[in-house]
């Protein structure tokens, strides 16, 4: 019998870790039960087949694998490539890169760009009871949404947001997508989260804003049309009541990519 060593260490360290990343993407997502799900089926077919070596049984768990794999593939695509987009995310490998590479002076600082004219826009929007819904693109792209809703390609101005969302604008009720520096489209259609722990109050909007958030690792902003409370929703978890001062701070990472 070979001794427990750093390699059997390192190897359940490695697995735990991986289990960590998918619970967290699971419960973001509010897929948190089929996860459970999944574990328990592997522990029945890990239990019956490895354990009491019941061949019947174990066969038969067996195919259930092989197929249940390639269904879960076609379920999760979505966490799945959210799950590998934030294990290559360059910020986890920020120290890396400060080996290799030395800051090259000071740059221009986004928040003056790009943030103040979304938040003016909001603040603007919530005064005057205008709804809207601003995504942001961080490292998985949104093209397929972006598709859905009619191409801008324009500079960030507060003014155009405004426009966009305006009551009589034919793209008020769609989402507006903002990637790179640049509002990308608007219009959009954007996924519906089912979460039951959604309070009754809030709507269609927020729901969007909380269903893109859980697909993908978006930050997406609403203003409400009835009350005129604007929150955010980021990582399956939605914030409302924030103020102008919040929404600056969040908005601020989100451009510096922290």
């Amino acid at each position: 019998m070979e001794a427990f060593g750093i390699r059997d260490i390192l190897d359940i360290a490695i697995a735990a870790l991986l289990l960590f990343y998918l619970y967290r993407i699971m419960k973001e997502s509010g897929t948190i039960n089929i996860f459970f799900g999944v574990l328990a089926f592997i522990g029945v077919w890990v239990f019956a087949s490895q354990i009491l070596e019941m061949k019947l049984i174990g066969t038969i768990l067996d195919k259930f694998m092989s197929i249940g794999l390639l269904v879960l593939v076609i379920l999760f695509q979505d966490q799945i490539k959210r799950f590998l987009v934030e294990l290559g995310d360059h910020k986890r490998w920020r120290f890396l890169k400060k080996l290799f590479h030395h800051s090259q002076g000071h740059h221009e600082d986004p928040a003056r760009q790009y943030v103040l004219p979304i938040v003016y826009a909001c603040m603007n929007m919530a005064k005057s009871k205008t709804g809207a819904l601003i995504v942001i693109q961080q490292d998985i792209n949104l093209d397929n949404y972006e598709k859905s809703g009619d191409m801008i390609d324009a500079l960030i101005n507060s003014r155009l947001i405004e426009n966009i969302f305006f009551k009589n604008s034919p793209l008020h009720d769609g989402a507006m997508i903002i990637a790179n520096g640049r509002i990308k489209s608007a219009g959009c259609i954007l996924p519906v989260s089912h979460d039951r722990n959604v309070p009754r109050a809030l709507g269609l909007r927020h729901r969007s804003a909380l269903g893109i958030s859980q697909a993908t690792d978006a930050f997406a902003i609403v203003v409400s049309e009835e009350t005129g409370g604007i929150s955010v929703a980021h990582r399956g978890v939605l914030s409302t009541r924030l103020s102008s001062a919040e929404l600056e701070t969040r908005l601020s990472r989100v451009f510096h990519n922290e």
